[in-house]
């Protein structure tokens, strides 16, 4: 099992920007595809981003041109910079792989507020 521990929140203005990093234990991150995912309150988790082991990467609707996904593989780690930054963004973000797992091993997560 990998474990994984998000970092990166905060809380921000319209239109600010944040970066989000996760770090993932273990020696096998480079072959891994990983992705970002979002909770806000009241509703299901939903992913964001993806990026495949060779960094072909993928965005939901709602955050593409604001939203940047990339790894570092000599890290053991996944970023997402967010950018132009909506009130609609503000949930609690996790990293995880893509697609996630058969079993629970979600992490504490980071948490985004967008706020003026």
């Amino acid at each position: 099992q990998v474990q994984l521990a998000e970092s990166g929140g905060g809380l921000v203005q319209p239109g600010g920007s944040l970066r989000l990093s996760c770090v993932v234990s273990g020696s096998i991150f480079r072959i891994l595809h990983m992705g970002w995912y979002r909770q806000a309150p009241g509703k299901q988790r939903d992913l964001v981003a993806t990026v495949t082991s060779v960094g072909t990467t993928y965005y939901v609707d709602s955050v593409k041109g604001r939203f940047t996904i990339s790894r570092d593989n000599a890290k053991n780690t996944v970023y997402l910079q967010m950018n132009s930054l909506k009130p609609e963004d503000t949930a609690v973000y996790y990293c995880n792989l893509s697609p996630p797992p058969g079993y629970d091993n979600w992490g504490q997560g980071t948490q985004v507020t967008v706020s003026s």
